[in-house]
């Protein structure tokens, strides 16, 4: 069972949310956390302790100068501006680098071959029997995050439940995370960005196929607007998160609000049974 929590913007709560259903079912369950938001993750600092850790590379181009004729296949081909044909060189910007290897095929002389390259790395730590915690981290400067939360989420593979903490947006590495995914839950607020970044994040995941449910975080008792669209879109809202100040401070502090609060650990317990649901029943 992979959950997936997705947000169309920062700042919804989506990492507090995941957290929390994540330990609220360790408590009965082996589970799984990953944090897919590569360039900012944040997750692990719910859980210290030890970590281990694994670089994770990407292929890139390297050119054989005594193959190469400077014919200028290669530099034809890439459409990320990751190689340039000079008139006594081949200049390549390794950062700029998708690793698809179309450099490689395109080359008619067979003068480039690929070598690994450090993009990020993935950290790894069971703060309890039940519970694994895995992090994708995005080293400073690259772009290849995608490869990074897929690095991510095969580490944490396995035939349990697992819940993905993703990126804000409905760019690249959020289609990236929400692959694989059994149900998606979107979180938002009752705002006006909130609502209109919902919308696209909701459209995504209809997009990719997958069951939807919705969670309001920070509630201020104008959610019409929101329930609105949920009740269009024929997406159930499985959580209403109160604007609570002891809640905020708990989780501003690094501590868990389930740990702390019995009747949120229900909550939560509540809404990995109601994902269920959405999902079809396939636990």
């Amino acid at each position: 069972m992979n959950i997936v929590i997705a947000s169309g913007k920062g700042g919804t709560g989506k990492t507090m949310v995941s957290v929390n259903l994540a330990w609220s079912i360790s408590q009965s369950h082996n589970v799984h956390l990953i944090d897919c938001d590569a360039e900012e993750p944040n997750v692990h600092l719910f859980f210290p302790g030890e970590r281990s850790e694994q670089p994770v590379t990407a292929e890139v181009p390297e050119v054989d100068s005594e193959k190469c004729t400077l014919c200028g296949a290669c530099g034809e081909f890439c459409r990320f501006g990751a190689i340039s044909v000079l008139t006594k060189s081949v200049m390549i910007q390794p950062h700029l680098c998708h690793s698809c290897g179309g450099c490689q095929l395109a080359c008619p002389v067979d003068a480039i071959t690929e070598v690994p390259r450090k993009i990020g790395m993935i950290r790894q730590s069971s703060p309890s029997p039940s519970l694994t915690v895995i992090s994708g981290i995005l080293d400073e400067g690259e772009i290849a995050a995608p490869e990074v939360i897929k690095t991510a989420k095969k580490a944490g593979e396995w035939d349990g439940i697992s819940v993905w903490d993703g990126p804000p947006g409905t760019a690249c590495p959020v289609i990236e995370t929400m692959d694989g995914a059994d149900v998606c839950i979107l979180v938002t607020e009752s705002t006006p960005s909130g609502l209109a970044d919902l919308k696209r994040a909701a459209s995504l995941a209809k997009t990719l196929g997958i069951p939807r449910g919705i969670v309001i975080n920070r509630s201020d008792g104008e959610d019409g607007p929101t329930l609105a669209f949920c009740k269009e879109e024929n997406i159930p809202v499985i959580m209403m998160i109160p604007f609570d100040r002891e809640i905020a401070a708990i989780h501003n502090r690094g501590a868990i609000l389930s740990a702390e609060k019995k009747e949120w650990k229900e909550k939560f317990i509540q809404l990995y049974e109601d994902a269920i649901a959405i999902a079809g029943g396939n636990a």
